[in-house]
């Protein structure tokens, strides 16, 4: 079910609200997971099982391994619980890569798996990680009641697509949260605001997007437009969901960590990996490439630990080697940032810093939508001229004045432009103008995105792939 659909928007939201808020303080989690559970079995309900055996998987992990921390004892109910844990993602996400691959390497004509990828494995797989690492570090108690550790898991607001919610971001709000007015209010808004970048925004860039593939009478500009599109509907898509997420966990009393920060103003690729899916990295930092050594460790191996980390990167997003270039290049930018850059994009004008970032994101966004590597050499080249392809058509133009509108909502809608302007509203004299006019404008949103949702209208999400 997605968020962005009737049936979530008018049948199930209103439903989860209703009950949560009549129970009892004591039945609010049982009520979430309940429902939970329910709006992950609405798409595929045979992997329901999956989620219920990660959550007892997970619960128990959590009681045996602090019962036995500081034993080695522990630490084999922790390589137990990340095996089995990776092992389930590996399965279900990976097996026919591996199988392709082995088949490719040794000429063998093993059969395909052909497994349906259970809807948010990769995120729910690394939050039970999460859990059961910090109860072996100390830095977290096991949960006792199973309920409450099943709610963390399955929260059907940061379900599918995060942000990656760790155990100790939210472990004092399972047992004890506060609801008001004012907290329901904040995440209604931030609720609508993602609602509208994923359907106003992301779905315009993405009928361009297939727009393009269909085309008969591709350009170099065509290629170019293409790879802007891309590069913006990836962002409005997830960082609108993320908003989604957020709203949601607050209505319920949850502060979710925020996943974005306007990633496309960096001046460098290390700034843009620090406002880009910002719970993905920061998870990656303290569960990796912190206890590889970081980079208190001589420089092979530094470089060993920041390869291995983008590797995994890249491969988390999906099973394919594009995936694997994808984070690998961003492995070699970082390095060379680091090592020859650093000073010299902070001296630069921030406009030059800004052109490299986003020529190297534009790119990259290229190779990760591509139809495998020979796909994405294919785009990249065709983005520079080659294949004898003309540097623009009438169709090219066509649409780019078809689509002038959108894409300047989305250039400016990426910077933090807009929320300066409101800031300045806020605190000044139109405080109060801005505050009845609020409401108007969030109502405005919520009907244009039904008006859109009822017709039918390009409605995909990116992120189930991965």
């Amino acid at each position: 079910m997605l968020f962005s659909s009737v049936p979530f928007l008018f049948y199930f939201l209103p439903a989860v609200m209703l009950c949560y808020f009549v129970a009892p303080k004591k039945l609010k989690n049982a009520v979430l997971l309940v429902f939970s559970l329910l709006f992950y079995a609405w798409g595929e309900p045979r992997y329901v099982f999956l989620m219920a055996f990660s959550i007892v998987m997970g619960y128990v992990f959590g009681l045996l391994i602090e019962k036995y921390r500081g034993k080695k004892t522990a630490k084999l109910l922790l390589a137990a619980s990340v095996v089995i844990s990776i092992g389930l993602l590996g399965y279900f996400k990976y097996a026919d890569f591996f199988i392709g691959n082995f088949n490719a390497a040794t000429g063998l004509s093993l059969p395909l798996l052909k497994i349906a990828l259970p809807i948010g494995i990769s995120f729910y797989t690394f939050q039970i990680l999460s859990y059961t690492i910090d109860v072996y570090r100390g830095s977290a108690k096991a949960r006792r009641n199973i309920v409450d550790f099943g709610a963390y898991v399955a929260l059907f607001p940061q379900l599918i697509a995060g942000p990656i919610v760790r155990y100790t971001d939210i472990d004092a709000e399972l047992t004890e949260r506060t609801h008001s007015f004012e907290k329901a209010a904040f995440g209604i808004e931030r609720f609508v605001v993602g609602l509208g970048k994923k359907v106003l925004i992301s779905n315009a860039f993405g009928e361009l997007c297939s727009i393009f593939r269909a085309s008969g009478e591709k350009s170099v500009l065509f290629y170019w437009v293409y790879a802007v599109a891309f590069t913006l509907q990836i962002y409005f898509d997830f960082s609108g969901y993320s908003d989604m997420a957020i709203g949601l966990g607050r209505i319920f009393g949850f502060h979710f960590p925020e996943n974005f920060d306007y990633p496309y103003i960096s001046r460098s690729i290390t700034e843009f990996w620090r406002r880009w899916h910002m719970s993905l990295g920061s998870w990656f930092r303290d569960y990796v490439y912190i206890p590889l050594g970081g980079n208190r460790v001589s420089k092979p191996r530094w470089f060993f630990n920041i390869f291995a980390v983008w590797m995994l990167t890249g491969f988390w997003h999906g099973a394919d080697w594009q995936f694997i270039a994808w984070g690998l290049m961003y492995a070699v930018l970082l390095i060379i940032e680091k090592l020859f850059f650093k000073k010299a994009l902070e001296r630069l004008p921030a406009v030059i810093g800004h052109i490299y970032v986003m020529f190297f994101v534009i790119t990259g966004f290229v190779l990760f939508n591509a139809e495998g590597i020979g796909g994405a050499v294919s785009d990249i080249c065709a983005m520079f001229g080659a294949g004898n392809l003309p540097l623009v058509t009438a169709e090219t133009l066509y649409y780019l004045r078809s689509y002038a509108v959108i894409f300047a909502v989305g250039i400016i809608g990426a910077t933090p432009l807009l929320k300066i302007i409101s800031d300045r509203i806020r605190s000044g004299k139109g405080e109060r103008f801005f505050g009845l006019l609020r409401p108007v404008l969030l109502c405005g949103v919520l009907l244009l995105v039904t008006a859109y949702l009822v017709d039918g209208s390009f409605n995909p999400f990116l992120y189930f792939r991965f």
